[in-house]
Formats: C-alpha cells, sequence, structure tokens
C-alpha cells in the first residue's frame, strides 16, 4: 500500500505595494489572474480602480504602516513604490517615497512573518553613488537586505517602457530613442537596455514563485530574461 500523495498546497497570499503605478499596475495583474496567489493584498494612498474577488483593498498613509501590520502575514510582498524628484515636490519628498517608504515596508513585512520581498529599483542603483537618484536607491536596496526576511530579491531595469498616468517628458523622449538603440547595447552594456513594464512584473512574479532564498539582485539585462513572454 502506497502512502497517500500530500494535500496540495494552499494558494499563497501577495501584498502589493504601488498597485497604481507602471510596473505596479501589472504586477496586479499577473497576481489576479495567477491561481498560486489566493489573496492579493493592495496597501496605497488611494485604491486602484478594479474589482476581484481575491482583491482586498486598504488605503492608508504609508509613513504609517506598522498600524497595518496584520496586512503584512503573506508569502510575497511585491514593492513597486517609486516617484520622480520632480513629480515628488523635492528631494526630501522623493527619499520619502523611495527609501523610507519601502525600507518601512520590508521592517514591517519582516517582522509580521511575510517570507518573501521584492522590490523594484533602478540601474546603477548604488549607496555611494554620486548621483542623488541613484545613491537613494542604492540605500534603499541595503536598508531592505539588513531586515531578516527568507528571501529578497531585487530588480533594477534601466529605462522602463510604457504608459504612464503621470506625463515625465525626459522619460517619454527617451521611450521614442532607446528602443531604436537597443542593438547597440552589447556586453557589459545590454544591463541598459530599456525593458517594458509587463517584462519587468512577469520577472517580479516568476521569481516570487521560484521562492529561492536569500538575497539576489537581477540587473536589467537578466530581467528580460526571466520575464520575457
Amino acid at each position: 500500500m502506497t502512502d497517500a500523495a500530500p494535500p496540495p498546497a494552499a494558494p499563497a497570499g501577495a501584498l502589493l505595494l504601488g498597485a497604481t503605478g507602471l510596473v505596479g499596475g501589472h504586477v496586479l495583474d499577473l497576481l489576479l489572474h495567477d491561481p498560486a496567489y489566493g489573496r492579493v493584498v493592495v496597501l496605497g494612498r488611494r485604491p486602484v480602480d478594479r474589482e476581484h474577488p481575491k482583491l482586498q483593498q486598504h488605503v492608508a498613509d504609508l509613513g504609517r504602516l506598522e498600524e497595518h501590520a496584520a496586512l503584512f502575514g503573506v508569502d510575497a510582498v511585491f514593492c513597486c513604490l517609486g516617484t520622480t524628484i520632480r513629480a515628488a515636490g523635492s528631494r526630501e519628498a522623493f527619499r520619502r517615497v523611495d527609501h523610507d517608504y519601502v525600507v518601512g515596508a520590508a521592517r514591517v513585512a519582516a517582522a509580521a512573518g511575510a517570507r518573501r520581498y521584492l522590490l523594484v529599483t533602478a540601474a546603477g542603483a548604488d549607496p555611494r553613488s554620486r548621483i542623488f537618484y541613484n545613491r537613494v536607491k542604492g540605500q534603499a536596496e541595503e536598508g531592505v537586505r539588513a531586515q531578516p526576511l527568507e528571501s529578497v530579491v531585487i530588480l533594477r531595469p534601466s529605462l522602463i517602457l510604457g504608459d504612464r498616468a503621470e506625463r515625465r517628458p525626459g522619460e517619454a523622449l527617451a521611450q521614442r530613442v532607446m528602443p531604436a538603440l537597443g542593438w547597440m547595447m552589447v556586453g557589459p552594456l545590454r544591463r541598459y537596455r530599456a525593458v517594458d513594464a509587463r517584462t519587468i512584473a512577469r520577472a517580479m512574479v516568476r521569481l516570487a514563485k521560484a521562492r529561492a532564498p536569500g538575497v539576489r539582485t537581477v540587473e536589467s539585462d537578466e530581467i528580460q530574461e526571466i520575464g520575457g513572454a
């Protein structure tokens, strides 16, 4: 007599920060339609215009995430928070979103028992960079790595392609130019090729489902490979 097969694992829970952004919106679509996730919690400053049986929406002050710690008891937290200095209004406001909220969410996630934390930063992120944007992104990565989480995945895309709700003139110009220059990005320059937001989202969800322990940093060229259709 053979042993009975173990029961199938229950669908996991996921929490998403930044669901109203370009990458976050695609991550939300993937999670809602993925049978591996039975519950998708969206936490943000405003609700998303979406309804789904698996979707749970919570509006919150991202500077006070500890008040919503119970929501972070999930398998994976997907952090797609990000802005620009222009949109934020100042360097201090930019740092608040791209560093303080990101690291604060990782801290709350670790305390609540979340197992995986996936974060989108940017190519060139470096805590010692002379470039303010890259330095803040790198410091956010450092803060997340310091949390006692089973798994941390950091995705560093180059220019992100896609239609944004907010207007970014410089980025819009780059979106028209960079794809045409992709053939020039070979060797070490491959990591600076523009990458579609949907590809980043697919890579993020696939890496979460791989459930590999430890810290992994995924550069833009590898995002292309993992998130390819």
